[in-house]
């Protein structure tokens, strides 16, 4: 390994919070995602810590997260390309910082979360879902 790039850590709450300053400079500074969350974001420093918390809790069981994810994300203007961006840039910044093992751990949690999150706001299908056949009270099968 080369001594010019930074040793990369195990997962612990310090990787984490180095993890989400990175990933979330990369967020603010990207055209398609930064354009939906800069208007709303107040304080970069304050949702670092909010979200270095919420990674800690799914990562390590740290249980510091208290919210929604689901709800917090209703009223923005996101579509199923804004979560693929999400995690391209979530896959290029994880091993900046993390790991084989430490990547591989967030990364499988970060799919998870989006495809949670993306079902629900309803922006993919419900894969495996079949309809029930039972019509809507009002209206006609065609």
């Amino acid at each position: 390994m080369s001594d010019s790039l930074p040793a990369r850590a195990a997962l612990d709450e310090a990787s984490i919070e180095r993890l989400v300053d990175r990933f979330y400079d990369k967020v603010s500074a990207d055209p398609v995602l930064g354009a939906v969350f800069n208007p709303r974001i107040d304080d970069w420093d304050e949702h670092k810590r909010l979200l270095t918390s919420f990674w800690s809790s799914v990562a390590l069981r740290a249980a510091s997260y208290r919210g929604n994810p689901t709800a917090k994300h209703q009223s923005l203007p996101i579509n199923a390309e804004h979560f693929q961006r999400w995690l391209a840039l979530w896959r290029e910044t994880v091993p900046e910082v993390l790991d084989e093992i430490g990547t591989a751990t967030m990364i499988e949690y970060a799919e998870r979360i989006g495809r949670g999150l993306s079902l629900g706001l309803g922006l993919i299908d419900r894969p495996g879902v079949r309809e029930l056949g039972v019509p809507l009270a009002g209206t006609t099968r065609t």
